[in-house]
């Protein structure tokens, strides 16, 4: 979907967005031509600090610009994660971006559509709702049947099973998945 270059934008974005929102509180503008960059895809910020989650957060569904996105989960990530205070200043260069670029997602009516690794999952009834990128299941180990068990009971507030229930919708959708590397103190796509 997106190439080296585009890549490189997004975690030059990413990276200018969280220094200077920490250090000023003000979210910066770009100046971004780019055609495919421009588009609305969902897109997720995930933050690590010394290889530990630090903040994650994103919007599923495109609703504005790609880079506009990126731009505002890095800003929710470092400061609006429930599960983690602020990313101070001081942590800053202990801070490594990673953003997973989305597809639309696809309402699936059997779950051999769903691939594990290959595809996140959203699970939807009602009012409840959870979504698990598609690297959790690489992160964690799970079968297929842990990976939507644990998605409907921690992440969307249902039973288990309630992935089984016809009732409930199952979306999937793949992610572009890259990161910061940061040896150099240099963002480059890896």
């Amino acid at each position: 979907m997106l190439n080296s270059e585009q890549k490189q934008i997004l975690l030059k974005v990413a990276r200018e967005t969280i220094e200077t929102y920490i250090k000023t509180g003000k979210t910066p503008t770009f100046k971004i031509d780019d055609r495919l960059l421009n588009e609305e895809y969902g897109s997720f910020v995930t933050l690590h600090k010394k290889g530990q989650l630090r903040g994650c957060i994103g919007n599923i569904i495109g609703t504005m610009p790609l880079w506009k996105t990126v731009r505002n989960m890095t800003i929710e990530s470092a400061t609006g994660d429930p599960r983690f205070s602020a990313v101070t200043e001081k942590e800053l260069e202990q801070i490594d971006i990673e953003i997973s670029v989305l597809t639309h997602p696809k309402r699936i009516e059997n779950i051999d559509e769903f691939h594990l690794g290959e595809h996140g999952v959203i699970i939807k009834r009602g009012f409840n709702q959870g979504v698990f990128l598609p690297q959790v299941a690489q992160e964690t180990g799970w079968s297929k049947e842990e990976f939507l068990s644990s998605l409907c009971s921690h992440k969307a507030g249902l039973s288990p099973d309630a992935w089984k229930d016809k009732t409930t919708e199952i979306h999937i959708f793949s992610a572009q998945v890259f990161r910061e590397k940061r040896a150099q103190n240099i963002a480059t796509p890896q």
